[in-house]
């Protein structure tokens, strides 16, 4: 069994999960892509509808089809659980899509987000789970 991990820990590693999210939905809307992909495992899986899982070398190279699309989003955190160097997270997302000469698409779900912390103590999606429709 793991070390148990101090009240105190568990709120600052909740807070340097809530910084993340910002961090990610602030670095998309500007198209940072690199600080995007910073904020991610190297052997992260996503998983969305109607798609097998992929990693983030096809996330990568997704975002860069998109670099001239406008996304913006907002996160609802619903529900943090911190287990010593992993996490899991519940969140609401609403995220607008607006390509360019184009017309916006909105899409709003869930997502369930496993996380690891790094040996530097930073926090990055291990797994994430899409359900955006």
């Amino acid at each position: 069994m793991g070390a148990q991990t101090s009240p105190a820990q568990e709120l600052n590693d909740e807070r340097a999960i809530r910084d993340l999210v910002d961090k990610w939905l602030a670095a998309t809307r500007t198209g940072d892509l690199k600080t995007v992909l910073s904020l991610m495992d190297d052997d992260v899986i996503f998983m969305v509808p109607g798609q097998e899982p992929f990693g983030k070398e096809a996330f990568a190279a997704n975002s860069e089809q998109m670099k001239d699309t406008r996304v913006e989003g907002t996160s609802d955190i619903r529900e943090i659980k911190i287990l010593g160097d992993w996490a899991w997270m519940r969140n609401h997302l609403e995220v607008t899509i607006t390509p360019p000469n184009g017309d916006a698409m909105t899409r709003t779900g869930y997502t369930l987000t496993i996380l690891r912390k790094n040996a530097d103590g930073a926090w990055v999606l291990a797994r994430d789970a899409n359900l955006l429709t």
